[in-house]
């Protein structure tokens, strides 16, 4: 006798579970792992803004002069991140040169805009 789930096996007397069974229970399986995963996706940082880039006073390059992350300073925008303790940097969203200055200093990321990723670096 055949069921959705099970069937009856004659020569042992017992249920038995279907092959269609296990696909199910391992397709379900898959995508609980899949919607775990897609969970542990980074933040967007919620003082971002979607407007045009703000106006930005670029110092210097932080770590050379040709460094592609910039010391930055006071405007009307960044003057609730400066702090005397730390140098505000700036860098260009996704680039090569802010993952290098996050992988090498104690930075901390305060906010971003539509092309660039402001971070606050400890002096001390």
């Amino acid at each position: 006798m055949k069921t959705r789930f099970t069937y009856r096996d004659s020569s042992t007397d017992g249920f038995v579970p279907s092959v269609n069974a296990s696909k199910r229970l391992s397709a379900v399986g898959l995508l609980l792992c899949a919607g775990m995963f897609a969970g542990c996706s980074e933040p967007v940082p919620s003082g971002g803004i979607s407007e045009p880039d703000p106006d930005l006073v670029f110092v210097r390059g932080y770590r050379s002069a040709d460094d592609d992350c910039k010391l930055t300073g006071e405007s009307a925008f960044t003057v609730e991140f400066l702090d005397d303790a730390a140098d505000l940097v700036t860098c260009s969203t996704g680039s090569a040169a802010a993952a290098t200055l996050v992988s090498e200093t104690s930075s901390s990321m305060v906010t971003q805009t539509n092309s660039y990723t402001l971070y606050t670096v400890p002096r001390r």
